[in-house]
Parts: C-alpha cells; sequence; structure tokens
C-alpha cells in the first residue's frame, strides 16, 4: 500500500501570532525582529506585505526599512509560539500518532493507516487547514504525497492556505521543473555547486550521473538524486520520540563585547543553566558539551569535549564550556556572542547511586539543582539565583535563544 504522507506548514507562523495577538498591525507590512539595542538587530520572521516590499529573514533592520519604509517591528514572543505550536501538533495528533516535528512551525504526519476513517490525503489536508484556521486563527499550507520530501515540497509550493498534492505517477511534470534548490537540504553552497555544473533543475538532479554527484557532494548527492527520483522512504517518526531529540542548546549575543574570563563565566553560566534545566524536562543526560564562540570581529568556531561521567549538571556543562574556551580561544579578541550545546544525549532512566566520590557529588548537585528547578516553577527565574551571577546583573539576565535540535540537519524556516 502506498504511503499518505502530509507536511502542514503554518503560514508566516511567528508574524501571524503577532497580528493575531494585535489586531493593529493587521493589514500592515510586519517584521518580527531582535532588539537592535541588545545587537540583534534582525528580521526574524515577516508576514506576506513585507515580503511583497522585498523583506527577507536576516535582514538588518536598517535594510529592511529602506525596503518598506511603512513596515512596522515587533519583539519575538517566544512563549506563544510554542503555546500555538503545541496546539497545532494536538490537532495533528487526532489524526495519526506519527506527526514528526520539524521546527514549531512545520510537521510531517504519515496518515497511511487514518484513510478509512477521514477521508484520502487531500480530504485530510484540507480538514486540517480548516481547524487551524477556526480553532488557532493562522492559516497553514498542506502538501501531500507519498513521501516526506515531495510532502514538504508540495507546502511549499502554493502559499498561504493551501493544499497540494504530488502523486506518484505525477510527480515528474509537477516536480522536476523546479529549480533545484526548491528540494529539501540544497542549501547556498549545494546550490552553488550545482549551477556550476548546468544542474539547474530537480529534474536535472534526478537525470544526472549518480557517480559524478557522489565525486561532487559525496554521499549527500546520492541522497539528493534520491529525493529528486521521488525514492524518499524515511519513516515519519512517532509524536513525542524522545530519541529523535539529538542535542539541545541556548545561545546568546551579548548586550556587551564580553572582554575578561568574569564575563565569559557569567555569560556560559546563563546558558548551562538553561540547557541544564532543559534536559532535566526532557529526561536526558549528556555525554559531550560543545561551544561556539563569535569574537567581535565575527570570527567563529566550534569545539567540543566529552565529560567525565554523562550528567546534565549545569556545574559540569560550565566547566567544561570553560575549560574548551580557555583551551581555544588564544586570539583574545573580545567575544560577541556564546552558544552551548548538550550532544550525545542519552535517557536518564536507570542512574544508580555511586560511592565514587566525583560521581557522588554529580548526584548531589542534581538533586539540588532540581530543587531550584521547583523553586523557579513556583515564584519565577529570578527568585533563586546562583552566586556567581549577581556580580553582573547586565550579563546575568540575559534571554538565551533556545535551540534544541529536533534532527542533526535540522532548521528553523519561518
Amino acid at each position: 500500500m502506498e504511503r499518505v504522507i502530509l507536511h502542514s506548514d503554518l503560514n508566516n507562523f511567528y508574524a501571524s501570532v503577532e497580528c493575531l495577538y494585535n489586531p493593529a498591525l493587521r493589514g500592515k507590512p510586519v517584521a518580527v525582529s531582535g532588539n537592535p539595542e541588545a545587537r540583534h538587530g534582525i528580521v526574524l520572521a515577516k508576514n506576506y506585505a513585507a515580503k511583497a516590499c522585498g523583506v527577507a529573514t536576516g535582514n538588518p533592520l536598517w535594510m529592511a526599512k529602506e525596503k518598506c519604509p511603512d513596515i512596522v517591528f515587533v519583539p519575538p514572543h517566544y512563549d506563544l509560539y510554542m503555546k500555538y505550536s503545541q496546539i497545532a501538533r494536538e490537532i495533528y495528533s487526532e489524526y495519526t500518532d506519527q506527526v514528526e516535528p520539524f521546527g514549531l512551525d512545520e510537521c510531517w504526519l504519515d496518515v497511511t493507516g487514518s484513510t478509512h476513517l477521514f477521508g484520502g490525503g487531500k480530504a485530510i489536508a484540507d480538514k486540517l487547514r480548516e481547524r487551524i484556521k477556526f480553532e488557532l486563527g493562522v492559516t497553514a499550507s498542506v502538501g501531500v504525497s507519498y513521501n516526506k520530501i515531495f510532502a514538504k515540497l508540495g507546502s511549499d509550493m502554493k502559499k498561504p492556505d493551501a493544499t497540494t498534492v504530488i502523486t506518484s505517477d505525477r510527480f515528474r511534470e509537477i516536480v522536476w521543473p523546479l529549480s533545484v534548490n526548491d528540494i529539501l537540504y540544497v542549501g547556498r553552497a549545494t546550490h552553488k555547486k550545482l549551477k556550476l555544473y548546468g544542474i539547474k533543475t530537480i529534474g536535472d538532479l534526478a537525470q544526472a550521473d549518480q557517480n559524478f554527484l557522489k565525486i561532487l557532494l559525496g554521499q549527500n548527492g546520492i541522497m539528493l538524486w534520491m529525493f529528486a527520483n521521488g525514492l524518499d522512504t524515511s519513516p515519519v517518526s512517532n509524536i513525542g520520540a524522545k530519541s529523535l531529540i539529538k542535542s539541545i542548546g541556548n545561545s546568546t549575543t551579548a548586550p556587551r563585547d564580553l572582554v575578561t574570563d568574569e564575563d565569559i563565566r557569567i555569560t556560559l553560566m546563563v546558558l548551562c543553566e538553561s540547557v541544564s534545566a532543559r534536559m532535566r524536562e526532557y529526561g536526558f543526560v549528556c555525554n559531550t558539551v560543545q561551544i561556539g564562540v563569535r569574537d567581535n570581529e565575527l570570527h567563529s568556531y566550534e569545539r567540543q569535549g566529552r565529560l567525565y561521567y554523562p550528567n546534565r549538571t549545569a556545574r559540569s556543562l560550565l566547566e567544561k564550556s570553560f575549560e574548551l574556551y580557555k583551551h581555544n580561544h588564544t586570539s583574545g579578541k573580545p567575544v560577541r556572542s556564546l552558544s552551548v550545546r548538550a550532544c550525545k544525549l542519552s535517557l536518564n532512566e536507570s542512574e544508580q547511586l555511586s560511592l565514587l566520590p566525583e560521581i557522588s557529588d554529580i548526584q548531589k548537585r542534581e538533586t539540588l539543582e532540581s530543587t531550584v528547578d521547583t523553586i523557579r516553577s513556583r515564584f519565577g527565574h529570578f527568585s533563586i539565583q546562583n552566586g556567581l551571577l549577581l556580580s553582573d546583573s547586565q550579563l546575568s539576565s540575559l534571554n538565551p535563544k533556545e535551540d534544541h535540535v529536533i534532527h542533526p540537519e535540522s532548521f528553523f524556516k519561518t
């Protein structure tokens, strides 16, 4: 039996939620943006009115204003986006338990086993769009196909509020004329390489020599060839499958350059506390810590190291991340932004008490930090603070940007 796969994409998600909560924004060009005073002054998302003026995600605010003088900038409200994303997923789960998130605003659904209850793929897609519009107040575009790649391609083809069907017997006439960078995982660098060799459409990619693509792009070349020929067989994961989460990380751009070791430690502590709390929420420990550093000349690098013992305490994350920073940041240049990521995650399901003093100390620390989580959930984040953070109120009040990764290749696209 041929699979029936849907890909639902909430249209202009961030900007749509903002316009929903502030009716005064409706009908105006709107961009969700970072705070220029905190040096986050770029467009994070935009609505169709702003897009029509040429405003693009990642544009500096001055450029967006130049393109669209009437544009209205609003700050992001991630709590609202998370809330609406969760409601959408609850709607999807009424039709199938095979729901795989791809960022906050996108999900794949395998409804193969549900068609005898709810009708064919298009009927289910149309019902989802209707319910999302009525229950959430935003619109969605849904692609329907027999594999995940073409389902996502379908949701991208018609926006907003549309259903696009790509069948196995007609995919060549629908998909092959499209630009090669319309297919998933063909980024800017890959697109540039393919264009150099005359591969401009998905059809060109589908008919290219596999050995040549492997030489040009490695194993990814074979993967993309299979995608273009409709041979993707990757499954849609079950809803709530924790094994999907490959890493949990947070990052921040500091309000001022970080010059001293104390500046770095304070900022890392804010990030490590956030990552640590998120791991406890999901029930994970990590084996590896990765840091990302960007200096004030916008040069960046990432480094990672293994922990002595898999755990999730903020103290262990801080010690390892600071060690990585000291060992690798040899230029001495002031730092503009930092990130901390917990990698090689495993479920913390059967931990035993240990007599080894190092491990026993980690377990005691875990109990303490869990208690801190409880206090903060009841009385607010700043109701209890690490003493290190009291030495600089500006850095200790940073708002890290959560970036927990569902797939190694995953990205948020709004």
